[in-house]
């Protein structure tokens, strides 16, 4: 229960983040931030694993690929269903917005780690 507190902090800390970088993502509060965290992973934790069964093939030809436009869909999807979560150019800034977020993400859970020891 611990982990997945933390994980959602980060997530919310790594939105607000993300809303400061000129890459079309527009987030208005601290809320607004932590509501996205949440709605992104249970997105994530719900859709990603049906959207990557049915787009196997296109995951395999692609070489992976693929994946980025899922998390795309996931996270364009995610600021579609909550209010004060924008994105200023559609779906490029939600590809550019999901990669910046498994970035920061990264960063914040490896210093995060490296604080623990």
């Amino acid at each position: 229960m611990v982990g997945i507190l933390i994980t959602w902090l980060v997530t919310t800390i790594s939105f607000l983040i993300i809303s400061r970088l000129p890459i079309g993502v527009e987030i208005d509060t601290l809320g607004k931030a932590a509501i996205s965290a949440a709605v992104f992973g249970i997105l994530n934790a719900l859709l990603k694993p049906v959207l990557g069964f049915f787009t196997f093939p296109f995951i395999l030809l692609s070489f992976g690929l693929f994946l980025f436009v899922l998390n795309a869909v996931i996270f364009g999807l995610a600021a579609w269903l909550v209010t004060g979560f924008r994105l200023r150019w559609g779906f490029w800034s939600a590809l550019l917005g999901s990669l910046a977020l498994s970035i920061v993400n990264s960063v914040l859970f490896h210093l995060l780690a490296s604080l623990r020891l």
